[in-house]
């Protein structure tokens, strides 16, 4: 069974959504905090450095995206990466740039 305009362009527009939620830095900055431990906000501004409005809120949009989990612990909210996925993806871009920043260095021989 095929699928329909609109459930193929729905399911684009999620597929845009996470890439979109990964352009921003600071929400960069966060999974690479998450990457080996869980965090809370006031962790998240300590170890990154920008208000603690500004941290929840890209909080809030990676978790809508799907890519963080959160854990209420007390009165505390735990934030962990929810699998693997964002990981392997910034893997891939990494690398990729990585391949580009090689390829770029001249290369002189006589």
């Amino acid at each position: 069974m095929s699928r329909s305009p609109s459930t193929h362009r729905q399911a684009l527009e999620k597929i845009a959504s996470v890439f979109r939620s990964l352009s921003e830095p600071t929400r960069l900055a966060i999974l690479r905090e998450l990457k080996d431990k869980d965090k809370t906000v006031n962790e998240l501004v300590e170890a990154i450095g920008t208000s603690q409005p500004n941290i929840s809120k890209q909080l809030r949009l990676l978790h809508d995206a799907g890519l963080l989990g959160r854990t209420e612990q007390g009165i505390y909210v735990r934030y962990h990466l929810d699998g693997d996925l964002v990981l392997r993806l910034c893997d891939l871009v990494c690398d990729r740039l990585n391949q580009q920043a090689r390829e770029a260095v001249p290369h002189y021989s006589v």
